[in-house]
């Protein structure tokens, strides 16, 4: 082997190497281009984190009727969720919360349409009834959403493990923020209610109580939403006393 052969090999390795690394940098940009784009993307996912105003807000009520109420199985009783359910409308009232109401099955008479207590505190609101299951599936409630402008929705529903859970999954897939209030929801039994819940969370849902909803809403005294909530505070601690005293009275 001469001189030149030498080189030749010499040059033909330097060659492949500079191959091989140019290959491997050009993998490597080609990871850091889909990392970039993963957090670039995960950026952009709307935020779920901080607290709630109440003036980005809409509140989604859902199949609040007698049989769902009765067939309640879960923690908080049919009767605490149907109070819970009024205090969350008397604060969204007050704080200037968009309120969507809906039923089930009321049309085609499978159901009764929702239960007077609560009807009562949205006087001149119609129930947006539907036949789906998923109130995310019709057309109705999407529009009754969309005009609110408000991207922060905050649901209850009967049953926890299906018409909350089937239409916030579908509102968080479309890009809406969800939270939900566990003491004003219930299910056919403790385990499928607590199954929804984690079902929720996974998919990307925030849980709440209805007093902490609400005084995450308003959150200064000062303001006129802070006067407001006094006079519905006092309210829902009445009615928690006369709730407690009826169940007394069951009990005896």
């Amino acid at each position: 082997m001469n001189e030149n052969d030498v080189m030749s090999k010499s040059t033909s390795r330097r060659e492949i190497l500079r191959g091989a690394g140019a290959m491997a940098g050009a993998s490597l940009v080609t990871v850091g281009a889909s990392l970039s784009s993963a957090s670039f993307a995960q950026a952009q996912e709307p935020p779920s984190k901080g607290v709630w105003k109440f003036a980005e807000c809409a509140l989604l009520l859902v199949d609040y009727q007698p049989e769902m109420l009765r067939a309640v199985r879960s923690e908080t009783s049919s009767a605490l969720i149907e109070l819970n359910v009024r205090f969350l409308i008397r604060a969204a009232k007050a704080f200037g919360v968009p309120v969507i109401l809906s039923t089930v099955g009321v049309g085609g008479k499978v159901n009764s349409p929702t239960v007077q207590a609560i009807a009562d505190e949205l006087p001149g609101t119609t129930a947006i009834d539907r036949s789906t299951m998923d109130a995310w599936e019709d057309v109705n409630i999407r529009s009754a959403v969309e005009k609110t402008s408000r991207k922060r929705l905050v649901f209850a529903a009967l049953w926890t493990e299906i018409c909350l859970a089937y239409q916030i999954i579908d509102a968080l897939r479309d890009g809406y923020e969800a939270m939900f209030i566990v003491d004003a929801v219930g299910g056919l039994s403790q385990v499928a209610h607590e199954t929804a819940i984690r079902r929720l969370i996974q998919a990307g849902a925030i849980p709440n109580t209805s007093r902490a909803m609400i005084d995450e809403w308003f959150r200064d005294w000062k303001t006129p939403q802070g006067t407001e909530y006094r006079a519905i505070s006092a309210w829902y601690g009445s009615e928690l006393q006369k709730l407690a005293g009826a169940s007394g009275s069951m009990g005896g």
